[in-house]
């Protein structure tokens, strides 16, 4: 049973989202997009600073939409998601301590997306440092200590958790020496997400019970992003709206997300609030070279989202 439950009028304008998108763009295979859009009815249970407690927060029913939600696809930098919440975790449990380099590190990966800072972020929770191959014996251990972030999702027992894979550092050139080992001859350990499991994380981020409530408000913090162009970095190769979810709202729009890029894949989560209409929450995955580079997909996905909860 995956969190949200189905609905008609969710999956015809999902669907008809989806039809107008190939349509559009003819180049989009069918198996190059995935999405799953969460809708927040009134009572809206989300952004509320905590109000509810984690049992009346998951026993709430939400109702949503997913077109191969359940899907492994390589998430590029949106599974810095489950390392910021894996180190609040740890931060909260006292399995580590906080330091003004380990907050500037969660705000680097989060912010602006930096893989330098999430290899820290990484070795922090795992207790691993990347460097030269190791031999078999020591090359066990430290595969096994890698995977600690991958058993404590596990342990959440979260359905949409079962297929995920989070054990990688997020990379520029790619990895070396012991860490080009851990992906594997074919690169099969990468890591591996689907729509659903992010949808559900960022659904327990945005409803304050993540860890906890304050944590919760911190990651929020973290993942809010103005759509204001005069605000956006003028000197990054992808600012995370522009080509992204966010730049297909209206001005007033909130948004709060993390994007993914690389050569293969163009991927973002969000949770959306728009002036006067129901919150969402909206991940959508796209493959391919031809997609990776093309800044119109999310933008023209997100715009007719965001004209579909007008009719809700």
């Amino acid at each position: 049973m995956v969190f949200f439950s189905k609905d008609e009028q969710l999956e015809n304008l999902g669907n008809s989202v989806l039809e107008a998108t190939w349509s559009k763009f003819p180049s989009l295979a069918r198996n190059q997009i995935a999405l799953t859009w969460i809708v927040y009815d009134p009572p809206v249970p989300v952004n509320t600073g905590g109000a509810l407690t984690p049992d009346a927060f998951w026993h709430h029913p939400v109702r949503g939409f997913n077109y191969r939600g359940a899907e492994r696809i390589y998430p590029a930098s949106v599974v810095k998601l489950f390392y910021l919440v894996a180190a609040n975790e740890w931060l909260e449990k006292g399995m580590t301590q906080p330091s003004k380099e380990l907050d500037r590190a969660l705000r680097d990966m989060i912010v602006d997306s930096s893989n330098d800072a999430t290899s820290l972020i990484v070795d922090i929770l795992t207790g691993t440092t990347s460097g030269p191959e190791l031999s078999p014996a020591p090359f066990e251990t430290w595969k096994q200590q890698r995977n600690f972030v991958n058993r404590y999702f596990q342990s959440l027992g979260w359905e949409e958790m079962a297929s995920i894979n989070v054990c990688q550092k997020t990379w520029g050139d790619g990895p070396y020496g012991r860490e080009r080992a851990f992906y594997g001859e074919m690169f099969e350990n990468r890591n591996m997400l689907t729509t659903n499991a992010i949808a559900r994380l960022l659904h327990s981020i945005v409803g304050g019970v993540a860890v906890s409530s304050e944590r919760s408000q911190n990651m929020m913090a973290l993942l809010k992003r103005s759509i204001n162009p005069d605000d956006l970095p003028k000197d990054v190769e992808e600012d995370q709206v522009t080509g992204f979810l966010g730049g297909g709202l209206p001005p007033n729009s909130q948004i709060w997300s993390k994007a993914g890029w690389t050569s293969q894949v163009r991927h973002d989560a969000a949770y959306i609030e728009l002036l006067d209409q129901r919150p969402y929450l909206l991940v959508v995955f796209t493959e391919g070279k031809e997609q990776a580079t093309n800044r119109a997909i999310l933008p023209f996905v997100s715009q007719l989202i965001a004209e579909a909860v007008s009719h809700l």
